[in-house]
């Protein structure tokens, strides 16, 4: 007997075939989204199913009084509605996973929700409502039922593998399981257990008609629970129960608070890199309700609480694996071949996890809140692996994905990694309450189906010929027909017509008793039998000869045939040789050429790694240079606004100190001319008045109330015009200048109104005026601190630049105010005679009155630019 085997997952082998098209193929997460129906008709929902692919999530009233009313939708690859039966969604979801499965391929379905979505009954069902676990198993024993192997025939080892034992050591296996007291396999002539007899009794079954008759299958399941981040085996029998003590051999227990726990399980890798759960118990089963019946032995030790939210509240995350092995038939279809290449061992994983849960709104405590943490850290890492990946492949990082943070994320890394293919089915409560928890997992289902996982590859080809067990089923079945037949043919009506000639030929043998000495007939009658005998002998000597002459004939012609058919096909062999060593020449040809533009490939990358350091080496001293010059441009920069604001501070003092002094000098020259009018006027009045009849001065206040008619002064004589700073053109031409008016200015009645000769006035200053000028004068007007509006002239120089514009430099400043003049008449140009008392009155000459309100000046005078007087009203004397 061959040595027995194990198996390689068909991912494994797949990576050694590169030719594979599939292995770099990708297929994202199946994520589907089930709704459960709602307790009570009249109960707030919500979520609403928008279409076959489509739910919508909407607050409930209270978040829509609250002003945070957002209407979100969710796609997914289908969307099972409330009336959705069971056997639709195993069709849509779990039926190409068992495919797989019976293909050789591996696959993995979760259940994700909150707690009481609907989790447990989507993946066991109820009675006469089977759910996808019992469906699954249904649809591959019906599908694999003739096919199946002998028990013990395929041994699963310790180190998840798989061997192939012969005829006479599974028979001996067999035995000695059969001779325990209690075996752990069940048997499938038991009675089965009615609180799972309508779960199992599955009226629309399901069967897959693609299968390899050609092989062999076995089934193994195992049970396992991820409790508290802890690994538990369900169908271990040694486990106690967790709420019994431990007793000792007298009956009596040791201590009242020592209890046996179960024994927890590790994971390991085997030689595959595949994770495994090391220890659980895998047994094989031969039909639907035996694998049931264990899968139900299990979940009566899973560990469920009563919550506020759920009355049986799953506290743990159930694993259950369905392990599929087979193996192909030899080549006359008797026995299992044993090589270890060519056994496949595929799993199907059916995951319930259990469901996420606030501790504030399901009051746990003690145990309850240390295992609802779990489950909720279990969960978040679930969802950071997924995060992880999705970002990985979305933006090309390579972050490592904690897989073993998490007992759960450890053991299907695999499937991640592209082991098979993954399906994830969302269970959803659409009642108001689970509106939080059920926005958490639409979003974490929407990142899930982002994630894209390496298709699985294809089964790979034995070589052997197809049909090979049915045709041996046939052969045996024949020959067994045959035998029954006693001295039956087993070729031809010819050989059955001898053979009947033969029994009718023969005459039957008389009786060779002799009583009588004188007996003369007894012998002549067995010498006449003999000798009939003897030539019906003969004949089928003859006719045998006869027979074996046309048989060596026609072996000889098939020799002949054969030898033709062997030379035809030597040619053939020799033609393909031919085309095989000239392939090999054209593949060393291809390599030769494919080295040479390696090596060429090489040099060109080393020639770009050069130019490209050389390029950064440049960019480098670009980027230097460039922020020198940029660090140079801000120094200038800030050296051109130090300067500026230097100047500016500059001009400001030297104006405010021109200021100043004018207004020194302003003030002491005002000073000076009120003495000079003073003594004049007293002089005045001295010289032209009587002591006895000396008129009064008219007060200030009746001046103003009644303005005297004035009388039209002479224009003022032009002063030599001042010496210019620099030569600009020709004095021959004569100065012209821009009267710069503005629009806005009002017209004053003052005493000297500016007079200039060969001017422009103009209500805007421009270049164009200013070209034609050689002064510049701007008339500003504004509100004095007396409430009389105050004028000034703002006189300057126009200059040509050297950019072809024209510039201006101020001069001078001239103030115009109007003031009401003092009660004195002036008489010029008296229009009527005046009577004699008046006479003295009507000769006063307007001198007087004008010098007491202003003294204008022409520019290039001696008293300086912008210099005005105006004068203070006479004393009295008492």
């Amino acid at each position: 007997m061959k040595a027995a085997g194990r198996t390689k997952t068909p991912r494994r082998q797949a990576l050694k075939k590169p030719s594979n098209n599939n292995s770099n193929l990708k297929d994202p997460v199946g994520v589907y989204c089930r709704v459960r129906p709602v307790a009570v008709p009249d109960q707030e929902c919500c979520i609403e199913v928008v279409s076959s692919t489509t739910v919508q999530v909407h607050p409930p009233d209270g978040y829509r009084r609250a002003g945070e009313y957002k209407e979100v939708q969710y796609s997914f690859k289908e969307v099972f509605s409330t009336d959705v039966a069971q056997r639709q969604v195993f069709d849509v979801v779990a039926r190409p996973l068992v495919e797989d499965l019976i293909h050789g391929k591996n696959g993995l379905l979760f259940t994700y929700g909150v707690t009481g979505s609907g989790k447990t009954h989507t993946m066991t069902g109820s009675p006469g409502d089977g759910g996808l676990l019992p469906r699954c198993l249904d649809m591959i024993f019906r599908s694999i039922g003739p096919l199946q192997a002998k028990r013990y025939v395929f041994k699963l080892d310790d180190k998840n593998g798989v061997e192939v034992q012969g005829e006479v050591d599974a028979l001996l296996e067999r035995q000695k399981r059969e001779a325990l007291t209690n075996p752990k396999t069940p048997s499938s002539k038991r009675q089965i257990d009615p609180e799972i007899a309508d779960m199992i009794n599955v009226q629309d079954s399901c069967k897959l008609e693609d299968v390899d008759e050609d092989n062999v299958y076995s089934v193994f399941v195992s049970y396992a629970e991820i409790y508290n981040n802890y690994c538990y085996d369900l169908l271990d029998e040694t486990v106690f129960d967790p709420i019994k003590p431990k007793w000792n051999g007298c009956g009596t227990p040791l201590r009242s608070t020592d209890f046996m726990l179960p024994q927890s399980k590790t994971l390991r890798e085997d030689q595959n890199h595949n994770m495994y759960i090391a220890g659980c118990t895998e047994v094989e089963v031969k039909s639907m309700e035996e694998a049931f019946e264990v899968f139900w032995r299990g979940q009566k030790k899973r560990r469920i609480a009563h919550t506020q939210l759920n009355r049986e509240s799953s506290r743990s995350h159930s694993v259950f694996l369905i392990k599929l092995a087979q193996a192909p038939l030899d080549a006359d279809g008797d026995n299992v071949l044993q090589e270890k290449e060519l056994i496949t061992l595929s799993q199907l994983s059916l995951v319930d996890l259990a469901g996420s849960e606030r501790t504030n709104r399901t009051r746990a405590e003690g145990n309850r809140l240390r295992e609802a943490g779990n489950i909720n850290q279990s969960l978040m890492t679930l969802r950071t692996c997924i995060e992880i990946l999705r970002e990985n492949q979305t933006y090309g990082t390579n972050k490592m994905v904690p897989y073993r943070d998490s007992k759960l994320t450890h053991l299907f890394k695999n499937y991640f990694d592209g082991e098979g293919k993954v399906r994830m089915i969302v269970c959803v409560n659409p009642k108001a309450e689970d509106y939080d928890e059920s926005l958490q997992v639409m979003r974490f289902a929407e990142i899930t189906q982002e994630v894209e996982i390496t298709r699985p590859a294809d089964k790979p080809l034995y070589g052997l010929t197809p049909g090979r067990r049915f045709r041996n089923q046939a052969f045996t079945e024949e020959l067994s027909r045959q035998l029954e037949i006693r001295g039956g043919p087993i070729d031809g009506d010819k050989e059955q017509t001898v053979t009947e000639r033969f029994l009718q030929s023969f005459p039957p043998v008389p009786s060779c008793e002799l009583l009588d000495i004188n007996d003369d007939q007894t012998l002549p009658r067995l010498i006449e039998v003999l000798e009939k005998r003897h030539r019906i002998r003969q004949m089928f000597s003859e006719e045998f000869a006869k027979n074996a002459l046309a048989v060596k004939r026609v072996l000889q012609d098939m020799d002949a045939n054969m030898a033709s058919r062997e030379n035809y096909l030597q040619a053939k062999i020799s033609e393909k040789d031919k085309a095989i060593i000239g392939q090999k020449a054209e593949v060393e040809r291809l390599e030769k050429k494919a080295k040479t533009l390696e090596y060429k490939i090489e040099i060109l990358e080393k020639t770009t790694a050069i130019y490209e350091g050389e390029k950064r080496d440049l960019q480098q001293e670009l980027e230097n240079k460039s922020q020198k010059l940029q660090r140079q441009a801000s120094d200038k920069r800030r050296l051109e606004a130090r300067l500026q604001g230097m100047v500016t501070e500059t001009t400001m003092k030297w104006e405010k100190e021109c200021e100043r002094r004018v207004a020194a000098k302003q003030l002491e020259m005002q000073n000076k001319l009120w003495v000079k009018d003073e003594k004049l006027k007293q002089l005045k009045a001295i010289v032209t008045e009587p002591k006895s009849n000396r008129p009064e001065r008219p007060s200030r206040e009746k001046d103003r109330e009644k303005v005297l008619p004035r009388s039209l002064s002479p224009p003022p004589i032009p002063n030599a015009p001042p010496v210019r700073l620099r030569h600009r053109r020709s004095r021959s031409a004569g100065e012209r200048w821009v009267d710069h008016k503005p629009s806005s200015n009002v017209q004053t009645e003052t005493v000297m109104q500016p007079h200039v000769s060969h001017a422009i006035t103009v209500a805007a200053a421009s270049e164009k005026a200013l070209a034609k000028c050689d002064k510049y004068m701007l008339t500003h007007q504004e509100m004095a601190s007396d409430g009389e509006i105050e004028t000034k002239l703002i006189k300057g120089d126009v200059y040509k630049t050297r950019g072809g514009g024209q510039a201006v430099q101020f001069t001078e400043i001239e103030t115009l105010k109007q003031e009401s003049p003092t009660g004195r008449k002036r008489r010029s140009s008296p229009l009527s005679p005046s009577p004699p008392d008046e006479a003295t009155e009507s000769e006063w000459t307007d001198v007087e009155t004008r010098c007491s309100v202003a003294v204008e000046m022409k520019a290039g005078s001696q008293l300086g630019p912008g210099y005005q007087h105006h004068a203070q009203p006479k004393r009295r004397k008492p």
